[in-house]
């Protein structure tokens, strides 16, 4: 696996929470872009890592950080660890019985006016716009005890699209929930052993979950690590098709791989669907010589093609530049995209600089980070008074070695090439973490159902 100071740069934890109001700004922020960016992320309590690499920087505390937008202001800065018994057992005991047993520090989303904070499995856990912990998610679901931490939502209907998968049976489950978070999907999926899937993908009729070549070993808890997954090469790599309220599913092979995130999925025509993601010939594989971790490969943009009549899958990779963390506009979820946009990876260690793809085109438009530096995923948030695809923005952390600090930037979502339309500075860093959301103003009542 390859080595991660997780402890220096933009990985290192902060140790407080706090608020940071007459924030620096250079530059012009929209007057429409009203309401907050929400990212989350891994902060260990003790503000240190224990460990090195990704399943030691994995596990640790979740950590919510809002940036508040208002009428061409950057109103304030706060970051807050979620409230969970892991957090009372090291700050405050007494709370202890009160709060959840999970850990939701990988993404963040809202559904009906509910933000929620997402684990890998784990209870979505709702908090307010002020990232204060309101407890569990109470729609009337089974999945309120546990669910991917990427879902996915459909712009038109606001349904909730999503799975949990477990170590122990049953391995799978998919449902769906309506906008009002009544659940109108709860069905168990057959599958032969349990597989680390992060992600799904959606279109207007179907849902395509991903059984790949990561499986569980727990023989490495007793090596000391926290996450038991490997590759597995005896797996067979395969995506399932299944129909949006419910139905057979139809399971087609493709070639051995690990999909750590989808950029979108979309109905091309009768029975096709074309499935974009970010794809990994193999991910955390173990050498059998020294039974240790290798380290990964980079990921490649690749598009898989399905026809569900001739139950075939056409797969191409699509740029040669190595990504992950890839975004789209969401009012596109589950629907033809022609954009997309993603963190360019020029080394395993660096997340540094951003791509936006023209898949109408097959061209690139990047925006360049120092070296040194390092940034977080792009977040698209539309113009609301646009009606192109790529009318918006883009908000990405960029975290400054000269100055072991943050700023977002915000770009241009059609010319991502260009300078940013604003630039403001935190003073203190975010640490890198997975995922994070815009918040529109309206949507971030946190209250639970």
């Amino acid at each position: 696996m390859d080595y991660l100071d997780l402890n220096q740069g933009a990985l290192a934890p902060v140790t407080d929470e706090c608020i940071c109001n007459n924030l620096s700004v250079e530059g012009e922020i929209p007057r429409d872009l009203n309401g907050m960016l929400v990212r989350n992320g891994p902060n260990p309590f003790s503000g240190k890592f224990s460990g090195q690499g990704v399943l030691s920087w994995w596990p640790e505390a979740a950590m919510l950080h809002a940036i508040k937008f208002a009428d061409g202001n950057v109103l304030e800065y706060r970051n807050k660890w979620v409230r969970t018994r892991k957090w009372a057992d090291f700050f405050d005991a007494r709370q202890t019985p009160l709060l959840l047993d999970t850990n939701p520090n990988v993404n963040v989303i809202s559904q009906g006016n509910t933000l929620l904070a997402l684990a890998e499995g784990g209870p979505p856990v709702v908090v307010d716009a002020a990232l204060e912990t309101s407890g569990q998610w109470t729609a009337q679901t089974e999945f309120t005890r546990g669910m991917t931490a990427h879902p996915k939502i459909d712009p038109v209907t606001k349904e909730l699209i999503t799975f949990h998968a477990h170590w122990s049976e049953p391995f799978l489950r998919y449902g769906v929930i309506d906008a009002k978070g009544v659940e109108i999907v709860n069905m168990e999926i057959d599958i032969p052993a349990p597989a680390m899937m992060h992600d799904m993908a959606v279109t207007e009729t179907y849902s395509i979950l991903l059984d790949l070549g990561v499986g569980y070993d727990f023989s490495l808890l007793k090596k000391g690590y926290r996450i038991p997954v490997c590759w597995q090469d005896s797996r067979v790599s395969r995506l399932g098709i299944v129909p949006r309220h419910g139905g057979e599913v139809s399971w087609l092979e493709i070639k051995p791989c690990f999909i750590q995130h989808v950029v979108n999925a979309y109905d091309a025509e009768a029975e096709v669907i074309v499935l974009d993601a970010v794809r990994y010939p193999w991910y955390f594989k173990i050498d059998p010589q020294t039974r240790e971790f290798t380290p990964d490969p980079l990921g490649e943009l690749w598009r898989y093609t399905i026809n569900l009549q001739q139950r075939t899958v056409h797969e191409e990779q699509l740029i040669e530049s190595n990504i992950e963390l890839p975004r789209i506009n969401e009012l596109h979820t589950g629907r033809y995209n022609r954009y997309s946009y993603a963190v360019e990876q020029p080394t395993a260690a660096e997340m540094r600089g951003i791509i936006r793809y023209d898949a109408l085109t097959t061209t690139i438009q990047r925006h360049s980070v120092d070296a040194g530096d390092n940034n977080s995923e792009p977040i698209f948030v539309p113009d609301r008074n646009g009606t192109a695809e790529d009318d918006g923005w883009l908000l990405l952390s960029v975290y400054r070695q000269a100055t072991d600090s943050n700023e977002i930037r915000i770009l241009d979502a059609r010319n991502i090439s260009g300078k940013a339309l604003a630039t403001i500075s935190l003073g203190r860093r975010i640490p890198a973490g997975f995922h994070g959301a815009w918040i529109a103003m309206g949507e971030e009542t946190g209250r639970g159902r």
